[in-house]
């Protein structure tokens, strides 16, 4: 049985340590194939440079809306570097993360909107996917996704659960990842949401080193921990373990073409 990690970062510090051990370990535990996501110029550089040595990592390039500089001449220049990492590498499967947070700060709202919908250009001219970060932004997300075509499809990340933007995410032709989120106990309308997405656009992730699933919440997340997410969705769809395994699987080989 194989499982496909469609978000994770393992450039994090919080690897600095240990990272080639648990490489072996989450490959050991039958993750076959992982994307290391960036964030800014930095993370995205050694996500290249670890896809570069891992054969089953792949690695996507992009700027994170807590990440972004604070004016729109340096905006425009980062954004442009993010596009000349992107060019040319095959291990690069998507643009991202990139997306909307308010949670943080509401005072660079254009800035972010400018920056989210400049990575989707991008992404649309290099012919990738991109993977969407959303936080206390549903309203402008919808509003962006709606207005701004996604050529290759693409992933709205760690899927808020919000009816309305996964309602609109599916319209547009996203697909829906789910991770240690959906697990939680807290999470009082996950198996609704769950069941609003179709087999063929549902994918799972873990955002290592965060965000880990029942039973390992509160510790240090890895692609080991996919299994619970597997487990506890396929209890949402009622079918087995092992046929959403690989129905997650398939997709995420579909949507980044590996």
């Amino acid at each position: 049985m194989e499982f496909f990690d469609t978000h994770a970062h393992y450039d994090d510090e919080k690897f600095e340590e240990d990272r080639e051990e648990v490489f072996k370990k989450i490959y050991n535990a039958g993750v076959t194939k992982c994307i290391n996501m960036g964030c800014n110029i930095k993370s995205s550089k050694m996500a290249i440079g670890i896809a570069n040595n891992h054969n089953f990592i792949y690695a996507a390039v992009g700027l994170h809306p807590e990440e972004i500089p604070q004016n729109e001449d340096e905006l425009l220049k980062t954004v442009s570097q993010i596009k000349e990492l992107a060019i040319n590498n095959r291990k690069i499967v998507a643009i991202g993360e990139i997306g909307l947070d308010y949670y943080w700060r509401q005072d660079n709202k254009e800035l972010q909107k400018q920056a989210f919908i400049k990575q989707i250009e991008i992404a649309n001219e290099l012919k990738l996917p991109v993977s969407i970060h959303t936080r206390d932004a549903i309203d402008d997300m919808i509003a962006i996704i709606r207005k701004n075509k996604i050529d290759k499809s693409g992933v709205l990340h760690c899927c808020p659960f919000n009816r309305e933007l996964v309602k609109h995410a599916l319209e547009n032709g996203l697909y829906i990842g789910f991770g240690g989120t959906s697990t939680f106990k807290s999470s009082k309308n996950a198996k609704e949401i769950v069941n609003m997405v179709p087999n063929d656009k549902i994918l799972i992730e873990t955002d290592s080193p965060y965000l880990s699933p029942e039973p390992k919440r509160g510790t240090r997340n890895d692609s080991s921990n996919l299994k619970y997410v597997v487990e506890k969705l396929a209890e949402y769809k009622g079918i087995e373990f092992k046929q959403m395994a690989k129905i997650t699987y398939e997709n995420a080989k579909r949507l980044f073409r590996v």
